[in-house]
């Protein structure tokens, strides 16, 4: 009869649009980060880096454009797929989600067991960094930042600074900078608007009492664990937010597979 209606499976407009929506803003960063690392690289920052990274023949430039470009797809998938009503691209969208857990679940828990490999890579990173500080404006400054940041210098301490041809105290050595730190190592005065440049100069020919009165003396490497600790609950949240919002896309994502599926099937 005209009157009846069959009421069958619809596909949920919610969790459409919300699958949508969620996957434009991911689409949308991950296009931005892939033209932050194509920026980056132009200018040589990248490349810089990965001349300071032992990782066994991995490219950290490399890693990155892939991890953006992953990121770049699968916001793609997840916002036509949703749009579209496309089951192919809605399952693999959740597939490659889930892939994402498993490694992001997988590296946790490599770096808890492997991490004094970990440490000790940070450890080389800083020290490379050390030796071509005033080879490249950029590597200067992403030190001077992370020493600033952690109120801390060097690695494991000022004497570090020994691996640099200007800082280190070799007799033979005819830097001003010699037996110094960079201004980055220093502690800061509230008083001084105006930073001192020169705060760092023969510091380390003083006796170490007397160091801690104008530069941090802590490394960074220990500076970086007690900022963990310290901050373990911020952390392990944040980590935690991550997953279960990848697990409610995944189920989300299956949600509107199955709707879609009904829905043809119902039809034919």
């Amino acid at each position: 009869m005209s009157g009846n209606h069959y009421k069958g499976h619809e596909v949920s407009c919610c969790i459409k649009y919300f699958i949508f929506g969620f996957n434009i803003l991911f689409w949308v960063s991950a296009s931005l980060r892939v033209g932050d690392l194509l920026r980056l690289l132009t200018q040589g920052v990248l490349s810089n880096i990965s001349s300071i990274t032992d990782l066994g023949g991995l490219d950290p430039v490399w890693l990155f454009m892939v991890v953006g470009g992953v990121m770049f797809i699968l916001g793609f998938a997840g916002c036509i797929g949703a749009l579209r009503e496309n089951t192919f691209l809605l399952k693999f969208f959740s597939v490659f989600l889930g892939i994402i857990f498993f490694l992001e679940l997988t590296t946790g828990v490599l770096a808890f067991v492997f991490k004094d490999w970990i440490k000790d890579q940070l450890n080389l990173f800083i020290n490379n960094n050390i030796r071509a500080y005033r080879d490249d404006i950029d590597l200067q400054n992403l030190i001077d930042f992370t020493q600033e940041y952690w109120e801390c210098c060097g690695a494991f301490g000022a004497d570090d600074w020994n691996l640099n041809i200007y800082f280190n105290c070799t007799d033979g050595n005819p830097s001003r900078e010699k037996c110094g730190v960079p201004f980055s190592c220093c502690t800061k005065d509230p008083a001084e608007d105006v930073i001192n440049t020169q705060c760092g100069y023969d510091v380390r020919a003083k006796p170490d009492s007397e160091q801690k009165d104008s530069i941090n003396v802590k490394g960074c490497v220990p500076q970086f664990e007690k900022w963990l600790q310290d901050n373990l609950t911020l952390v392990a949240g944040i980590f935690i937010g991550v997953a279960l919002l990848q697990i409610f896309g995944i189920c989300l994502a299956q949600n509107l597979v199955s709707d879609i599926e009904a829905v043809h099937i119902c039809l034919f």
